[in-house]
């Protein structure tokens, strides 16, 4: 092992994509190894700090990882509050405070700590999410472990959001819940309590997991998910002219939220690199609902089966 790290040591490059040497006082000193948490190894396998600024898409990317446990504490707080509860809506924007004040929180204690802005190191390729995956081994025998976050913070801070979110979650929402879900049974009140303690060790797994995947993949999925959960809830509703779309305020926010995650997920797409020629597919946004209207009449299953009926 001895002759494995003096060999390493001895040579002008490190092994692999991910080691580096640390840089002292402008010299680089020491044997190849993972970097410091804030730094990643440069071209020159030397240990650089992180000091960029997140890109337009990695903006979007955490605020698409923050938008998951609101919109799912959303959903279940309105699935379990019942039709009669009027605790819904400040449960709502409880759920909403606590996101808002854990993203502020989780802001100001990454690097620089106090500011409302994050240093960066810029993400280059899927296997920058899973450096575990890519720890050398030169001889063959022996593995050179630099695993490290060459991402960072884009990893761990989601970690740290969802801490915080859950942390005031248990301190709030509790009390919350106690003293105005007054219309809702014992055992009914905090399920979506209980709900939030399910999905949070979800979202935990799947970013440690599939943080790469999603990083990639997230505008792709606010479009198709958007798209299939308003049509679900339009036909849920038997929304099928102007009509009726307009004759709940409930609909029209859920129309505006659809839409807004349309828009999320065109941006996230389109990057506006080219703002002239991006902007305008914006103008693609109430595309789905207009097409929804238009041809619901055309689908209605009892119209399908008399017609079929007539036509025997």
């Amino acid at each position: 092992m001895g002759e494995f790290n003096s060999a390493v040591s001895i040579s002008s490059t490190c092994p692999g994509t991910y080691c580096g040497r640390m840089l002292v006082n402008g010299s680089v000193e020491g044997d190849c190894g993972v970097c410091p948490r804030g730094e990643r190894a440069n071209l020159q396998n030397v240990c650089e700090r992180c000091t960029e600024s997140p890109e337009l898409y990695d903006w979007l990317y955490l605020g698409f990882m923050a938008m998951l446990p609101l919109v799912l504490h959303w959903f279940f707080i309105e699935w379990y509050s019942g039709k009669k509860s009027s605790s819904a809506l400040l449960q709502h924007i409880t759920a909403m405070l606590e996101c808002g004040v854990s993203a502020v929180v989780t802001l100001l204690v990454t690097e620089p700590v106090g500011r409302l802005s994050v240093q960066s190191c810029r993400v280059q390729m899927l296997s920058d999410w899973y450096t575990m995956l890519y720890n050398p081994s030169p001889d063959y025998i022996n593995t050179l472990h630099c695993t490290q976050e060459a991402v960072y913070p884009l990893y761990t801070i989601v970690l740290i959001y969802y801490a915080f979110c859950l942390v005031l979650m248990m301190m709030l929402r509790p009390l919350l819940v106690k003293k105005i879900a007054c219309g809702l049974g014992k055992s009914d009140r905090f399920k979506s309590i209980y709900a939030a303690l399910y999905f949070f060790p979800i979202l935990t797994v799947l970013q440690a997991v599939g943080g790469g995947l999603l990083y990639y993949a997230f505008p792709y999925i606010i479009l198709v998910l958007s798209l299939v959960t308003l049509a679900v809830y339009m036909s849920a509703s038997e929304i099928q002219s102007f009509k009726n779309l307009t004759a709940k305020k409930k609909r029209l926010v859920v129309l505006f939220s659809h839409w807004l995650l349309h828009a999320y997920g065109i941006v996230s797409i389109s990057r506006l690199d080219k703002l002239e020629q991006d902007l305008p597919l914006l103008a693609l946004v109430p595309g789905p609902a207009l097409f929804y209207i238009a041809t619901a009449k055309f689908t209605e299953p009892n119209r399908i089966l008399s017609e079929g009926s007539s036509g025997h």
